[in-house]
């Protein structure tokens, strides 16, 4: 069997997606003990572990250099590459969220014309207010957009939100859903007609996995 390259995000869903992976029958012990490394090896079962920044794993995997990756919903939404999205794992779920203050959910309070949304997903918050026929002026931050509305920077701010503590304890509230969001699974298209019998194999193996878990 042709050597199968898996992209995985780094941080609690790389964690996450070991666990699984592991009882999958995958030696992922070089992973856990990464230090600075960045590229591993399950040589006994013919498989190799790219360690990545959560926004690149659909690039690694568009790229071809990875077969397979496992990134966040939202990740995918917002890199809008063209690849198999295969299963849900069903990891790390929270929603993607427009938030703001209570007292704004008028819609009249704020005109479409001046409407400013602070985001980390440029993407995402276009086509999602495109749909709705809607401009809007798009304020890009990395970190902390909830800084947005309470500086006035931003009327809104379209994020992700999991247990929503952050929100209540800076005054904001979710003022309408975007789409839920959770790890999937991913391929690159070639490596699935190349390599389709390995890679199928697993993601079943993944999917009774992600189907047992509480």
């Amino acid at each position: 069997m042709s050597e199968i390259t898996i992209a995985l995000a780094k941080g609690r869903l790389a964690e996450e997606s070991m666990a699984i992976l592991e009882r999958c029958g995958l030696d992922c012990s070089e992973l856990r003990n990464a230090g600075r490394r960045l590229v591993f090896y399950d040589k006994k079962n013919g498989f190799r572990f790219l360690l990545v920044k959560p926004s690149d794993v659909p690039t690694y995997v568009y790229q071809g250099v990875a077969d397979l990756g496992i990134a966040g919903k939202d990740t995918l939404m917002e890199e809008n590459l063209p690849l198999y999205e295969m299963l849900d794992l069903g990891l790390g779920k929270c929603r993607l969220c427009v938030c703001g203050y209570p007292n704004r959910r008028d819609p009249d309070a704020i005109t479409v014309a001046n409407r400013r949304v602070a985001t980390k997903y440029p993407n995402i918050t276009r086509n999602f207010y495109a749909a709705r026929g809607e401009s809007v002026d798009i304020i890009k931050l990395n970190g902390s957009v909830e800084l947005g509305p309470m500086l006035g920077l931003s009327d809104v701010i379209l994020d992700i939100v999991e247990s929503g503590r952050t929100l209540f304890e800076n005054g904001l509230d979710v003022l309408e859903e975007v789409c839920p969001v959770s790890a999937r699974v991913v391929v690159n298209r070639v490596s699935l007609k190349t390599k389709g019998e390995g890679m199928k194999r697993l993601i079943e193996r993944m999917r009774k996995e992600a189907e047992e878990q509480p």
